[in-house]
């Protein structure tokens, strides 16, 4: 049974009338007559009684006919529902990213992704670049924002670099700056013995800043740790230490930003998404978003 055959069965029930019927559907005579010929040895029963100038419906027809306008009308919906999403009218997206750039990078993309498509749910999951990696393999993200190089590869994944960030010291602006009058800029060797308002275990962040310090030669201090990012702003603000976050962070938070001495210290953001299955459109259309605002 075709969908083409119940068009052409229920205009012939509309109409009573092969030939308008034909009309109707933009098809000629002997082929709609075909294709209802065709369904009728199908379901095995005669669909119309066929008199000369006078065309109605079999007990077996009108038994059809509900069902037949019913599973068009269900494909219609289906095609309308299938094309919405297609074309980005509704849909959902579901996005990872490091409370960082949750914090930084994401808001101003994301407003820019629902002005352009505000059919389109928005999902948003908090987490650190190795938690984010294993929902995007269980697929349960179509997209990520990471920090790569990540310490265990992620061989399903593909991952794009996005840009490099800067990573800065701040400070309170009510306490004494990081580093003395004569210096603007800060080394890691100065971070040696300060106190440190340090983020949770299994953030990015705190793992960079450690790695730092360790190459450094020394093990960083802490005064605080265990807090997320507004957690850690918070605390620098209260005078408890000072910390290292990334520069977009830096310049919204309201601290003293003191940047680190050439070569600097940066991370590499890079956008993800599973390797073995191409990303929905709306996945694709915030990444495109994302390049242009960085760009910008």
């Amino acid at each position: 049974m075709q969908l083409q055959q119940l068009r052409y069965f229920t205009a012939v029930a509309d109409t009573r009338h092969f030939t308008r019927a034909a009309e109707r559907e933009h098809v000629a005579q002997p082929s709609l007559s075909q294709q209802i010929r065709s369904l009728e040895r199908e379901l095995g029963a005669e669909l119309f009684h066929r008199a000369r100038g006078h065309i109605t419906l079999t007990d077996a027809g009108e038994t059809l006919l509900p069902f037949a306008r019913r599973i068009l009308a269900d494909t219609e919906t289906a095609r309308r529902e299938v094309q919405e999403v297609a074309q980005l009218r509704r849909g959902r997206l579901r996005l990872g990213a490091p409370p960082s750039l949750c914090a930084s990078l994401v808001p101003d993309v994301l407003s820019a992704f629902h002005a352009a498509y505000p059919g389109v749910d928005l999902i948003v999951t908090e987490d650190g670049s190795q938690d984010l990696v294993r929902a995007l393999a269980d697929g349960e993200l179509d997209l990520a924002l990471i920090i790569t190089p990540l310490p265990v590869q992620a061989p399903a994944l593909a991952t794009s670099d996005l840009l490099r960030e800067e990573l800065v010291v701040v400070s309170a602006p009510d306490r004494p700056a990081p580093v003395g009058a004569r210096r603007t800029r800060i080394r890691v060797e100065d971070l040696r013995g300060r106190p440190l308002a340090m983020f949770r275990r299994g953030y990015d962040l705190r793992e960079f800043t450690t790695a730092a310090c360790r190459a450094a030669g020394f093990e960083p201090t802490f005064t605080v740790e265990g807090g997320e990012m507004d957690a850690v702003l918070g605390f620098v603000r209260a005078g408890l230490g000072i910390a290292v976050v990334p520069s977009m962070v830096a310049e919204r938070s309201g601290l003293r930003v003191t940047r680190f001495a050439t070569p600097g210290m940066h991370r590499v953001v890079s956008v993800a998404h599973r390797g073995d299955v191409s990303p929905p459109r709306a996945a694709r259309e915030l990444q495109r978003i994302l390049m242009e605002h960085l760009e910008a």
